[in-house]
């Protein structure tokens, strides 16, 4: 017998609905940047619940169902895979815990939904470490009280009906959110995880009310929303023993979500939530090192996924209100005081150790770096990062800038360039400027430095190019090493010269050319004294009158890139100058133990 509609809720209807809700908050997720304050002002939320549906709306939205359990399983499954963000999590694992109470059922009815969003808003509160009021928990809370209480008056009641009033109950949740938290009332706002999801359910009800139209409507409005927002006033700041948001996807046969959060807990991390089932938990924390976290995490399963987002970084952008923002990419060896002062965005490579992913210098520290490396059984391997990862800093960007210049490692000698440039196309290609550095390391992070320093003078993305298109070739590197089996294995040095440099006392010196690759230009007849010698080769070749801009590299050899250095600051002028420890995406090629130098012709003054 076919169940009256005013009382069932079928499988298409409720995609329909949820496409509507998805896409009314990624069409509303600049302004929830804006307002985004808690648990820190780091102006995300909206970007992270945007990707979260996202991955929703590409995955389980996406394929037609007949079955509501089975479709509202995969919407779940995708919600974990997907989460970004504290929101995005705890949302996450609402959707989950809905999922988990009708996976059987083909429909549903004003009774069963009710039942299954209780279920969900229970599950949210128990992926938190800590639950607070005033946030999304207690909006989802509001929400499936009243929903609740409407299908207990009988089994005549319809879900349209129930829902209806369980959204009044959300808004007035939401608009009490500032009473409730302290840090919300002082900045003027409603907590921002909570407007996502009444967005969400707004969404749904423009559906409810309009049909496919509103489906149509919201994804135009959508496509549309990429203007630039003022950032509320606030004086929340990021918690700097606390500043990077560690998010990651943990795989098991049997995971324990109180042993996962006893872990996390013992790193000193906070703003944790878990969400996710048994074989599959989304991992979400706030902590002062991305890798502690993923090592918790590792100890109790299979880790994938990971993101690290310097939170006190993505603060000082937004609140810059600067026309340009600078990424780049981990390639980039910026000296820490540079990356600070700029507030620069960069995206991780990953790195390979003994079977194991890493993020570059955001999870794992480069000095951890040479330490593990040291006690491989082998080599380490790098890869460019994915355009999910550019993408991510390339929207968050966006939220409060009107361009993005991303300034990126050589497409000579890697294909992270290429990712870039295929997030810039899904992003907006208007707004994304993508300039190819020809070169890598200290000498890419030279030319990062200039466009930061003239985006916060003001100027914009023309002027920014342009300044670097004059300065791409007469920014020079030059790189020694010693130990040579990394670029072998790379090709960049042909296999013969392996045993004849270890033999004898040459050390291959090379140099980026001005088609952005690497290559042997000579040799240095040293060894002991070889940062010196090094120093003087380099300096014959610069042309003379001209002040630098110099920074000089070294991989796990601090003395001997302190020597090069002090060598240097005896034969040319430098008006600027950094020591800087070469990471992961170059160190894994060239070896510990190498020395690397860049120059730049100094701004005028």
């Amino acid at each position: 017998m076919e169940s009256h509609p005013e009382l069932s809720l079928t499988a298409p209807a409720l995609r329909r609905a949820l496409i509507a809700g998805a896409r009314r908050v990624i069409a509303g997720r600049d302004g929830l940047n804006r307002i985004n304050v808690f648990p820190v002002a780091d102006g995300d939320t909206g970007n992270n619940l945007a990707s979260t549906l996202g991955s929703v709306l590409n995955g389980a939205l996406s394929r037609r169902s007949r079955h509501a359990g089975e479709l509202l399983t995969r919407v779940g499954d995708d919600a974990i895979d997907g989460a970004r963000g504290n929101s995005g999590a705890i949302l996450a694992q609402f959707l989950h815990g809905v999922a988990g109470q009708v996976k059987l059922l083909p429909s549903l009815d004003a009774a069963s939904l009710a039942a299954a969003v209780r279920h969900g808003a229970a599950s949210a509160r128990l992926a938190l470490a800590k639950p607070v009021e005033g946030t999304i928990v207690s909006v989802i809370s509001a929400f499936a009280e009243e929903l609740e209480k409407h299908s207990a008056g009988g089994s005549g009641r319809s879900s349209r009906e129930g829902f209806a009033r369980a959204l009044i109950r959300a808004r007035r949740a939401l608009a009490e959110t500032p009473s409730q938290l302290a840090v919300l009332q002082k900045a003027g706002v409603v907590d921002a995880g909570a407007k996502g999801f009444v967005d969400l359910l707004e969404g749904i009800a423009e559906f409810v009310e309009g049909g496919p139209r509103a489906i149509r409507v919201r994804g135009h409005q959508a496509a549309a929303a990429n203007e630039t927002v003022e950032p509320v006033a606030h004086a929340h700041e990021v918690d700097p023993q606390r500043r990077w948001c560690s998010e990651c996807l943990v795989l098991g046969g049997d995971l324990d979500r109180e042993r996962l959060r006893q872990a996390l807990e013992a790193t000193g991390a906070d703003s944790i939530v878990i969400a996710g089932g048994s074989s599959r938990m989304r991992v979400h924390a706030h902590a002062a090192s991305p890798q502690l976290v993923f090592d918790a995490c590792a100890g109790l399963g299979l880790v994938e996924a990971m993101k690290a987002d310097d939170m006190l970084r993505q603060q000082r952008s937004a609140a810059s209100g600067l026309r340009v923002a600078i990424v780049t990419d981990s390639a980039a060896d910026l000296p820490h005081e540079i990356a600070e002062r700029h507030a620069i965005a960069v995206v991780p490579a990953r790195v390979d150790l003994d079977g194991r992913d890493y993020l570059d210098k955001s999870g794992l520290s480069t000095q951890e770096f040479y330490r593990r490396m040291a006690q491989s059984r082998q080599l380490p391997r790098t890869s460019q990062p994915p355009p999910g990862d550019f993408i991510r800093q390339f929207e968050l960007a966006l939220a409060h800038h009107p361009q993005v210049v991303y300034v990126g490692l050589s497409r000579a000698v890697s294909g992270t360039l290429q990712s870039g440039e295929h997030a810039a196309t899904r992003t907006s290609s208007e707004r994304v400027r993508v300039f190819d550095t020809f070169n890598a390391a200290s000498g890419q992070a030279l030319l990062v430095w200039r466009a930061a320093e003239m985006a916060q003078a003001g100027a914009d993305e023309h002027q920014i190019l342009a300044e670097l298109e004059r300065l791409r070739p007469q920014t020079r590197l030059w790189a020694i090493t010693r130990d040579i089996r990394h670029v072998v294995r790379g090709g960049r040095i042909p296999a013969w010269a392996a045993p004849l440099a270890r033999l004898t006392a040459l050390t291959p010196m090379a140099r980026v050319g001005a088609d952005g690759k690497l290559g042997i230009c000579g040799v240095l007849f040293a060894r002991e004294r070889a940062p010196e010698v090094f120093a003087r080769r380099v300096a014959r070749q610069l042309p003379e009158h001209t002040r630098w801009r110099v920074i000089v590299g070294h991989c796990d050899a601090p003395a001997e890139g302190a020597r090069l250095l002090a060598a240097l600051g005896n034969r040319i002028d430098m008006a600027e100058s950094f020591l800087v420890e070469t990471g992961a995406a170059i160190g894994a090629h060239a070896g510990r133990g190498a020395l690397i130098v860049a120059l730049q012709p100094a701004p005028a003054s």
